[in-house]
């Protein structure tokens, strides 16, 4: 089986990639590998604090930026970005969450927003001071952006917005938040569904009038979360991202630079947990023999290396594909789709052969088993990854 090092000599990657990926693994090991995982609402978002400071103090928010606003390459890098987060994933979903987030939160800026903007926030995402959020999904508008209600419709000087946005990820933390919203009515098809049109982009803060945080969810990975309301949330027309109605099609150019990198992090945890599964084998003594000698073993361990290394390669071509500007839909829902799947089968059977032990609360299979699940879900879950490779199929 590769080793992670031999990994980095796949075709894919560059030297400034295999660079990136050793000082991530040096960085998380001596940073992540030792620390306390939080209990409780408080500590969490202390900790994810603490997290987005250190990531900046390393240097590493700075692949979430391009050049022009302090970054390291002149466009956004994926391989850069799925690099950094199989490595912090590896060591602490928390870790990886507070990296991505950042990315995530703050790419609509880079990408459209103005030069005031994108001047006064992203050095800061940059080094880790401020906390960015990307409020897109609602109640009633996951998977299908277009069934979006929250409105903000101009007045004068001022958009209004009025709405809820949930599964926030930082919400109740954040510093600012990318608010997706409708400024025109989306037209109806023939079909029933409605368009995504007339979709604008906002730049919100926790202090704007008719803004709050209504409700903090408690998800089964802790991190911070919650349930966003408008109520004549008054914002200067200023903050509008872009143009009005580009608010869709920049959501999707945000969700294209992130979505493979789910797929690693996905890989991060899954070869976690065969580490954790491989050392547990060789020193779990049962019936007179290591668990390693039986064959059982020996298959399930077989069946967990392929397909984690399976899913490693989806996702790094689909990286490289995007990096080099290739048509990569596809790919990069065969990457998201094949990489989560597969690891919640890996992590399920490293805990399974951990027995007893691997279901208390604080052994790392445990935590990986709860980490893993929301990645199916989350950026585009897994029907409807398929429902995109079928549809690039049939083009």
């Amino acid at each position: 089986m590769a080793t992670h090092e031999d990994r980095l000599y796949w075709p894919f990657f560059e030297e400034s990639h295999r660079t990136l990926a050793q000082e991530a693994q040096v960085w998380a090991a001596a940073n992540l590998a030792e620390a306390p995982h939080p209990a409780g609402r408080a500590a969490v978002d202390a900790r994810c604090r603490e997290l987005v400071a250190g990531l900046g103090q390393a240097g590493f928010l700075k692949h979430c930026l391009r050049a022009a606003d302090g970054g390291i390459a002149p466009e956004f890098d994926a391989r850069s970005i799925c690099l950094l987060r199989q490595a912090l994933a590896y060591h602490d979903g928390l870790a990886d969450f507070a990296f991505a987030m950042q990315g995530l939160g703050s790419t609509p800026l880079s990408l459209a927003g103005s030069e005031q903007m994108r001047s006064l926030w992203l050095p800061r995402v940059a080094e880790g001071k401020s906390i960015a959020a990307f409020a897109l999904s609602e109640p009633g508008a996951g998977s299908d952006v277009a069934a979006m209600e929250t409105t903000a419709k101009r007045d004068h000087g001022n958009y209004v917005l009025n709405g809820s946005k949930t599964w926030i990820s930082n919400g109740g933390i954040a510093d600012f938040y990318c608010v997706f919203a409708r400024t025109a009515p989306g037209v109806r098809r023939g079909d029933g569904s409605i368009s995504a049109e007339g979709i604008s982009a906002f730049l919100v803060k926790p202090g704007d009038s008719g803004f709050a945080i209504a409700e903090r969810i408690d998800a089964m990975a802790p991190h911070p979360l919650a349930r966003l309301t408008f109520e004549d949330c008054r914002i200067p027309a200023a903050r509008l991202i872009g143009e009005e109605g580009e608010g869709f099609r920049l959501a999707m150019r945000t969700l294209d630079v992130f979505r493979t990198s789910v797929a690693a992090a996905a890989c991060g945890f899954a070869r976690r947990a065969l580490d954790e599964a491989l050392a547990h084998a060789r020193g779990r003594s049962l019936f007179g023999r290591m668990l390693a000698d039986f064959q059982l073993t020996q298959s399930a361990l077989a069946e967990m290396a392929t397909s984690l290394e399976a899913a490693e390669l989806l996702t790094y071509r689909a990286a490289w594909m995007r990096d080099r500007g290739r048509p990569f839909t596809a790919a990069a829902a065969m990457a998201k789709l094949t990489a989560t799947e597969n690891a919640q089968s890996v992590i399920d059977r490293a805990l399974q052969m951990f027995g007893g032990r691997g279901v208390v609360h604080g052994e790392v299979v445990e935590r990986l088993y709860r980490e893993i699940r929301a990645l199916r879900i989350y950026e585009g879950a897994s029907e409807v990854q398929k429902l995109i490779i079928g549809r690039e199929l049939l083009k």
